[in-house]
């Protein structure tokens, strides 16, 4: 089949592209000219922007049609209306990378399946022009534009990207473990999260092309591993070979009104319990989750160490400013309240 991945050389794509060429299937990418040395002359490139909605729509026009799109990279609900002018009546069928941050939070019930409620705030953009793509996109389907297939992954990870703390930043947390500092955890550390490996999520995304059960239907790609935040860093340590160090828990409201721009997807996704039913994608799409934290995690490392992306702690000194002024607020307000009958 011919298969056209908008995107093409990102975490999940590099996985799904592989799976694809695996399977004999003629794979194109579209993107700004970022090629892999992976696939080498495997695949052709077309070099354009996405965000020039009126260039990129003719682009694919003259490209004719393709039995199936894959598009990673349609954050934007004008994107999403792009994409249907660019594909509707070109393609058999439109796979689009969604997220489950399109769902409520906090849900109504756990685990969250496909069906449940998709309304997130406003002020998390990121999840809410996603759900607003995903309706423009069934809106398509319902029309006979093409078949869509939505598939929702959780917090994918694997050779390119490190771990999540609470300020999405770059990894020098790695580094803080291996010298022993205290790493800084939102809230108590207990509410849930779950991370998947890019492999696992990439075969997902390759297994829907052509897939009829899939058409018309969104799925959930995300791990098995359930895990408290506490967990997750002691994870991520056994993968350095290193003690877990002091985990600093830090109130979220707080962390996000004194690190607004650093922490604010604390408030809007890490504090809520992120537990999602896998059922469906294990079923249509032959998921499986066959890489596990720990293990996921070491092949991350070693990725980062090997294309010199291993920041030193000293990198981020705002990091320590934080912990210092809690610890000091901490003995501030347990002096205060010595000899107070509590």
């Amino acid at each position: 089949m011919k298969v056209l991945l908008v995107g093409g050389t990102g975490l999940i794509s590099t996985a799904a592209t592989r799976v694809l060429l695996e399977a004999g299937h003629e794979v194109t990418h579209f993107n700004r000219g970022v090629s892999s040395g992976e696939f080498k002359d495997r695949v052709r490139t077309i070099v354009g922007d996405r965000t020039d909605h009126a260039a990129f729509e003719r682009m694919m026009n003259a490209e004719g049609r393709f039995d199936c799109v894959i598009d990673m990279i349609c954050f934007l609900a004008e994107e999403a209306r792009s994409a249907v002018r660019a594909f509707a009546g070109k393609t058999k069928q439109y796979i689009f990378c969604s997220t489950t941050d399109v769902y409520t939070k906090p849900p109504k019930q756990f685990p969250i399946r496909e069906d449940a409620e998709r309304f997130p705030l406003k002020e998390f953009p990121y999840a809410w022009e996603k759900a607003e793509c995903e309706k423009l996109l069934e809106e398509a389907h319902r029309e006979g534009k093409f078949a869509v297939t939505l598939i929702r992954p959780s917090a994918t990870y694997g050779e390119g990207r490190g771990a999540v703390d609470p300020f999405r930043s770059e990894p020098f947390y790695f580094d803080r473990i291996r010298k022993g500092k205290a790493l800084i955890v939102h809230g108590d550390g207990t509410s849930l999260w779950t991370s998947c490996h890019r492999d696992d999520v990439g075969r997902a995304f390759a297994n829907a092309v052509g897939n009829r059960a899939a058409f018309g239907k969104a799925y959930n790609a995300t791990g098995d591993d359930c895990m408290t935040w506490n967990q997750y860093w002691q994870g991520v340590s056994e993968a350095l070979g290193k003690p877990c160090p002091r985990l600093v828990h830090i109130p979220t409201d707080l962390l996000v009104k004194v690190a607004p721009n650093r922490a604010s997807w604390c408030g809007v996704n890490f504090q809520h319990n992120n537990i999602f039913y896998n059922d469906a994608a294990k079923r249509d799409l032959g998921f499986s989750v066959t890489i596990h934290w720990v293990d996921g995690m070491r092949r991350s490392i070693k990725w980062l160490e090997d294309h010199g992306k291993m920041p030193s702690w000293e990198s981020a000194p705002w990091y320590d400013q934080i912990i210092d002024a809690w610890d000091r607020s901490g003995a501030a307000m347990a002096d205060s309240l010595k000899g107070v009958s509590l």
